[in-house]
């Protein structure tokens, strides 16, 4: 008897040949079929904001389990990626269905023209320099992507993309109801109504410099769109054996009623040493005087970045809602080692206000939020797969008590591991 169950197998094992018989008559053609797990166990007792003794930690397994196709040949290039991301335990053992666990993680394909310029539309990762504003946000189990439309042109040194985007609310059924009443409102939070883009690269043989000009357009409840402009520069250089970075942002435009007038800037300097690499730098973010009594937004918004990256691994600022118009300063020191086989890093960060802010009987806080102290050891291990391990340590001054409540005498730490299996199932090469 042959069961649904062995016709789809049949299927399966069919389309199989089917797609490598093709592959073998087009030789220009590669095919992969990749696949990632990686479950990241954390615990958490201050993590994102300051605990109390009236908070009990967190402690909890996240796992993300990856699919991807790959498919290029001479002409264009084509990747699908499914991506299921649970805790671990929220879904029994025994179940009959689940809600929104396994979807697409990216869906996009890439047409040349020439082997400079080509076109790339669909579900995909727009990330550029050092994921400051345009980033995967790989660190999250989900990542970061965009429904886009790109055009890039690439030869030799320079790099020259462009991009824009359009969303609709996925409640307007057909095309054909477009034009009803409030049809056009968008209404997904925290996402924007359209983009453009233009980004600009140009490598030299000691350093590289990048423009960015980025219009993102924000629907308002009475169904307009406001417009806000993201102007960026980074650039580094080396200098024997010490490398200059810098990047700076600014922000214009308006959010609804709203004017932006926003910037970050940011320069480090790494020097060689003969025992590990040190990193000396600081960032400045613009937030909103508590005094400031206009309607203007003058606190920055790295709004599609990789903002884990940045400002300290406990994600104090810029992940989530959290920092809201404080802004920061940050001072940093980074450095390396490598330890047991595997690199051990090793990152300290001292926050100060990026603003003036006041406390409740109108008194002006002082700068300083905190210090926070990050160590996440790396090894790889046999067949490429990759263990982590990290401990972060923030402590808190009376500041950052004021601005995010909590107790600052309290132990506010974040610990986790992460391991990491990235197999080849098949490559056509």
């Amino acid at each position: 008897m042959i069961t649904a169950k062995h016709k789809d197998m049949n299927k399966l094992a069919y389309l199989t040949v089917l797609l490598l018989g093709l592959l073998s008559y087009n030789a220009t053609a590669q095919f992969s079929i990749t696949g990632e797990v990686r479950p990241r166990t954390e615990f958490r007792n201050g993590f994102k904001t300051l605990t109390d003794e009236s908070r009990e930690a967190s402690f909890f397994t996240e796992q993300r389990s990856r699919l991807y196709f790959n498919y290029s040949d001479s002409t264009f290039k084509f990747k699908l990626a499914f991506q299921d991301i649970r805790f671990w335990g929220e879904t029994p053992q025994i179940f009959k269905e689940e809600y929104g666990k396994t979807f697409i993680s990216e869906a996009w394909g890439q047409y040349y023209f020439s082997p400079a310029f080509s076109v790339k539309v669909g579900r995909q990762i727009i990330s550029y320099d050092n994921q400051r504003f345009l980033g995967g946000l790989e660190w999250a189990q989900q990542g970061r992507r965009h429904d886009a439309l790109l055009f890039l042109y690439e030869k030799g040194a320079t790099k020259l993309h462009t991009g824009l985007a359009y969303n609709q609310d996925d409640d307007v059924p057909e095309p054909a109801f477009l034009q009803g009443d409030g049809a056009g409102y968008y209404s997904v939070g925290g996402n924007y109504k359209t983009f453009q883009y233009a980004w600009y690269n140009q490598s030299f043989e000691t350093g590289s410099l990048s423009l960015l000009a980025f219009n993102a357009g924000y629907q308002n409840p009475d169904t307009t769109v406001s417009f806000k402009q993201t102007f960026g520069l980074v650039a580094s250089k080396k200098l024997g054996g010490l490398k200059l970075a810098g990047d700076f942002y600014y922000q214009t435009g308006e959010l609804g009623t709203s004017k932006v007038n926003a910037m970050l800037a940011g320069i480090n300097a790494t020097l060689a040493t003969p025992v590990t690499p040190l990193t000396i730098g600081v960032e400045y973010i613009s937030g909103k005087d508590d005094d400031d009594t206009s309607s203007d937004i003058t606190n920055f918004s790295p709004d599609f970045g990789t903002n884990h990256a940045h400002n300290g691994f406990m994600d104090y600022f810029f992940v989530g809602p959290a920092n809201g118009n404080v802004g920061v300063t940050d001072i940093y020191l980074k450095t390396s080692f490598q330890v047991a086989g595997g690199a051990l890093k090793a990152h300290i960060h001292e926050f100060m206000t990026g603003s003036t802010q006041l406390n409740a009987e109108g008194q002006e806080l002082g700068k300083t939020m905190g210090t926070e102290v990050d160590l996440v050891y790396a090894k790889k291990l046999k067949g490429g797969v990759v263990w982590n391990l990290g401990y972060s340590q923030l402590f808190a001054t009376d500041t950052m008590e004021a601005l995010r409540g909590g107790d600052k005498s309290a132990l506010q730490c974040w610990a986790w591991t992460m391991i990491t299996f990235k197999p080849t199932f098949f490559t056509s090469k």
